[in-house]
């Protein structure tokens, strides 16, 4: 077999300017598990990226894969475009009995394209035909995708741009606490909805990041999201949750939005809805409004019939008791703990996001780049977020063992040490 680090110059040479993460990543892996990676020479990396997390439950989980190798060597549909199929019911059946009905929720299941780009879409347009209304109403900071519909919802400039066109159909509102902590926006949208003329025109659908995850790991407070529900509601809006990095765990409970007690009329989920980072996408949508047509928003590979599999085991393996939640709670605390020291090696520092999907804001893109370029170089995949790349998120596996989590958390303290010694004698 090849060197595969002999092949590395193919990646600069036929691959496309658009990729991103392997540029600061530059390392050539063969194999994955649990949560860590291997490269082709030998060196293992512990993961603390987990596929932007669409890994919550690490890489070739055994149980997954075993019904899934099961699935092929029975012949099991591989591909079934919306038909039923076995593998399709039993997921169904497990979605609805460990994470629909004991959260009350009666939303019914759409299999969209296999992005979360495309379960957006869906939300979209389901919202502005519901109502009658065009506008949806978007955050600050907010990260919906680079589909031409998601984008108009996404903040960052720097995907904006790359549209080559306008974007159309989305007012844009402050997110919680972007005024700063005193600022109460969730007034400003009150104040813009109820008055004729603010200028805003009356919302399809509000949509929202509970925790906005490529905008920063911004949370917003209980609070907050509880009063845009009620805002929607009173305005004859739609409420949309894009819990397609917040959820399957990643803040403490499968849905990002439980703690508020809030109930979204839509929510997209994809990443690792699948459990095992195959291609996912769903919108979950409330009876009352479930009512496009037949294929009037399909796509090709809508019910990935493979992901259905490994997506049943995820749910059976993780949620059928409260035991993993628990788990995920534990390690949120030493998460925090270990912030916090390296918090206090970086001025001006500090701390966002929460349950296992947190970081630490150190005020400098260039200094977060450094930081995980040092940690990379003793060991661990992990990278930045925020409108200037300035926060180092964490989004290890839900499922990382103690031991490997708190090595992976002393390899960044000490690439954050090393970053901030040689960024105070560069600045001397």
């Amino acid at each position: 077999m090849t060197d595969a680090s002999s092949n590395i110059a193919i990646f600069n040479r036929r691959e496309s300017e658009a990729r991103s993460y392997c540029r600061g990543i530059k390392a050539v892996f063969t194999s994955a598990q649990g949560s860590e990676l291997t490269d082709d020479r030998g060196r293992t990396y512990i993961d603390f990226l987990a596929g932007c997390s669409s890994l919550n439950y690490g890489h070739n989980d055994p149980d997954m894969k075993e019904a899934l190798i099961e699935h092929l060597q029975s012949d099991g549909l591989a591909h079934g475009l919306d038909l039923h199929t076995d593998a399709k019911g039993d997921f169904l059946s497990a979605f609805e009995t460990h994470i629909l009905k004991p959260r009350n929720l009666d939303h019914k299941v759409m299999f969209t394209g296999p992005t979360g780009a495309n379960a957006v879409e869906a939300a979209m347009k389901l919202a502005r035909k519901v109502t009658g209304r065009t506008n949806i109403i978007a955050f600050t900071n907010g990260f919906h995708g680079v589909t031409q519909g998601a984008l108009a919802a996404t903040g960052n400039g720097y995907h904006r741009g790359a549209a080559g066109t306008t974007l159309n159909g989305v007012t844009r509102m402050p997110f919680d606490k972007y005024m700063g902590e005193g600022c109460d926006s969730s007034k400003f949208l009150e104040k813009m909805l109820e008055d004729a003329s603010s200028g805003m025109d009356a919302p399809a659908a509000i949509m929202l990041e509970t925790v906005q995850g490529e905008g920063g790991l911004n949370a917003a407070s209980p609070e907050w999201l509880r009063r845009v529900a009620e805002l929607a509601h009173a305005h004859g809006a739609l409420l949309i949750v894009d819990d397609i990095q917040a959820g399957c765990g990643r803040t403490g409970t499968f849905f990002s939005f439980e703690e508020a007690g809030i109930v979204p009329d839509i929510i997209t989920l994809a990443k690792s809805v699948s459990g095992f980072g195959l291609p996912m996408g769903l919108t979950l949508i409330r009876p009352e409004h479930d009512i496009f047509g037949p294929a009037e928003h399909n796509g090709t590979f809508r019910g990935n019939t493979h992901a259905f599999v490994t997506a049943r085991v995820a749910i059976e393996k993780f949620w059928a008791d409260d035991s993993f939640q628990k788990d995920i709670a534990t390690k949120s605390v030493i998460l925090t703990t270990a912030l916090q020291e390296i918090a206090e090696l970086i001025p001006g520092s500090r701390l966002k996001g929460r349950g296992l999907m947190q970081g630490i804001d150190v005020g400098s893109g260039d200094l977060a780049d450094d930081i995980c370029a040092r940690a990379f170089g003793k060991g661990l995949v992990i990278e930045t977020s925020g409108p200037e790349g300035e926060v180092v998120k964490i989004l290890a596996p839900l499922t990382t063992p103690e031991a490997t989590f708190r090595k992976g958390l002393n390899i960044l303290l000490d690439a954050a040490r090393d970053a901030s010694v040689q960024s105070s004698v560069a600045a001397e």
